[in-house]
């Protein structure tokens, strides 16, 4: 009896090592070799306020502008006017009480099929073309494609991530600020503050189905088991990031999609930029995009081509680029 299991584990063991390896091939031959940074033609451009074509500016510029906010849509027509009213409102308060802040909000329509386009422009109009900015993307890229699109072409020392369900209240990036001035002295002036929504884990699984949570410490251990070590939440939405690790960062990512989050970490992590996470007010919007089931089995085949395709040097860490 005892042969017959020791035989039947060493099957289980060489039929994991050749899964494996097999995964590993897949991930390997499947994968793009340098980032995708090409824009297509019409995306260079944006609309200013009076409806006139510009040329947008590259992260390869010198910075004009103290904070640059950058808010990926797709079919948000809905949501964004409440988050751009608190953003703006906030922004602009901020100003009037230190005429020496500047900023700019980019709104980066992901291909969107309603009118987060016009919706958004009218804040250009409203607020001029100088603080607002609406890049809309010919096709649906992803979240972390239409991100890199707006980080690409900001002006700000620092480069806020926000979502357009305003989930967070946008006065938290106080919050964000400290926490990265708090990181200082920044190494190649390179920095990161997440936004993190771990200290309200206790109430959201009250909340939740028993699979939803399953499904949750799922994730939360693949990320911590292949990619992001010391990090509780990655995938908040609100990301503080320093221009320099924002250019270092984003030309490397190859993710689009949800899991871009954390590929973005490894790779800060792996560049050995310091991350602080800093706890945020957060409140769950109506309308999300992610189907819980499929987006989090994407996320997890992500996790896992993220990790095989460093690993196997399919990816590597690249220097900033400049963008097509």
């Amino acid at each position: 009896m005892a042969p017959l299991l020791l035989q039947l584990a060493g099957l289980g063991v060489a039929l994991v090592a050749a899964a494996l390896i097999l995964i590993s091939f897949v991930a390997f031959i499947s994968a793009t070799k340098m980032p995708n940074l090409h824009r297509h033609e019409e995306e260079k451009f944006f609309l200013n306020a009076r409806g006139q074509k510009e040329t947008l500016p590259s992260i390869r510029d010198s910075p004009t502008k103290q904070l640059s906010v950058v808010v990926p849509s797709y079919n948000e027509e809905k949501r964004l006017p409440a988050m751009m009213d608190e953003a703006l409102g906030y922004l602009e308060k901020r100003q009037k009480q230190n005429p020496t802040f500047t900023y700019e909000l980019i709104v980066v329509d992901d291909g969107s099929k309603d009118q987060t386009s016009k919706v958004a422009s009218k804040y250009c109009q409203k607020y001029g073309s100088d603080k607002v900015r609406v890049i809309t993307l010919v096709k649906n890229r992803g979240k972390g494609g239409a991100v890199k699109m707006g980080i690409f072409s900001c002006r700000g020392e620092k480069i806020l991530m926000a979502d357009a369900d305003g989930a967070t209240k946008f006065p938290d990036v106080e919050k964000l600020e400290k926490g990265l001035n708090d990181l200082q002295p920044w190494p190649d002036q390179m920095a990161i503050a997440c936004g993190s929504r771990a200290h309200l884990e206790k109430e959201s699984i009250a909340q939740r189905s028993y699979f939803r949570t399953l499904l949750m410490y799922g994730f939360h251990f693949l990320v911590w088991f292949l990619c992001v070590k010391g990090i509780r939440d990655t995938q908040c939405g609100f990301k503080l990031l320093t221009r320099e690790a924002a250019s270092r960062t984003f030309s490397s990512l190859h993710i689009e999609r949800w899991a871009f989050d954390v590929e973005l970490l490894y790779i800060a992590q792996s560049f050995k930029i310091p991350i602080a996470e800093i706890a945020v007010n957060w409140t769950e919007i109506e309308g999300s995009k992610l189907v819980p089931f499929w987006s989090w089995l994407q996320m997890g085949k992500d996790l896992l081509f993220i990790r095989l395709r460093y690993l196997t040097g399919a990816w590597k860490l690249e220097q900033t680029r400049k963008m097509n």
